[in-house]
């Protein structure tokens, strides 16, 4: 019996806060990240917002949440939310 592997890659998950409720089916997060600068050796904050759909609208600001990347739902969203 032989087990073939398949080499998919995983889709992009990021961890975030819900920021803002933007309209029906959309929320904006931000997501940290926690970097050190090449040249000066400090650790710095890198924060960057997303747009993401929300299909059933269940997010709330101030909650933590995950994202996962899918095929883009228009111009500015390319993820959905998964809690």
């Amino acid at each position: 019996m032989t087990t073939t592997t398949t080499n998919e890659p995983k889709p992009q998950t990021f961890q975030g806060t819900v920021v803002k409720l933007s309209s029906k089916d959309t929320v904006v997060i931000s997501v940290s990240r926690y970097v050190k600068h090449p040249k000066y050796k400090k650790y710095q904050i890198h924060r960057k917002k997303y747009l993401v759909h929300d299909p059933n609208s269940i997010a709330k600001i101030g909650e933590t949440v995950t994202i996962v990347a899918c095929k883009p739902i228009s111009k500015m969203k390319h993820f959905i939310l998964t809690k």
